[in-house]
């Protein structure tokens, strides 16, 4: 694929808290001179302080949020701009929502084995808890065949894991 076409591409970096989306979002925008789109930053402040006391968000509560991302990703494709976007993505309708933004775009799911996620919630400073864990890995629906997007080990190094995404579109 060339370049200029690779450029113009929108990702999702998507899985359960402590996968690395942040980081493996943020260094595969800087690869593709993209911006990039911290999902988290956009929570309603209502959103944060219910997961900092432990409680999962419901359905309700993230609309409003996957709204404002589907704009984001919106505005990208009206652009004809590429653009990085790192969210959770854990339901299969939250990405049918992510997609009327742009029917194109495609999914980096971030997954790995629950102790490595649970050493990783530990190991950082982060307004999730790693108590909710269980309840992202319920809520978890894995890409299914017809969702554009590749399923990548967390075990793997960063710059690898950019790699693949990068050869996958």
């Amino acid at each position: 694929m060339t370049a200029s076409r690779t450029n113009t591409l929108r990702w999702v970096v998507m899985g359960v808290s402590g996968c690395g989306k942040s980081s493996v979002g943020s260094l595969l925008a800087s690869q593709l001179k993209v911006d990039y789109v911290e999902g988290d930053e956009l929570h309603p402040p209502e959103n944060v302080a219910k997961m900092a006391a432990g409680r999962p968000l419901t359905d309700a509560d993230r609309a409003g949020w996957l709204a404002t991302l589907r704009e984001r990703i919106a505005l990208a494709r009206a652009q004809g701009v590429g653009l990085v976007v790192s969210c959770s993505a854990l339901k299969r309708a939250y990405r049918d929502l992510l997609r009327e933004g742009d029917p194109a775009l495609r999914f980096a799911h971030l997954a790995g084995p629950r102790e490595v996620l649970q050493q990783r919630m530990q190991d950082r400073q982060h307004f999730m808890p790693a108590s909710l864990l269980d309840s992202q890995l319920q809520t978890l629906q894995p890409l299914q065949a017809d969702e554009a997007g590749i399923v990548l080990d967390i075990r793997q190094p960063l710059p690898g894991l950019v790699e693949q995404i990068l050869q996958a579109a």
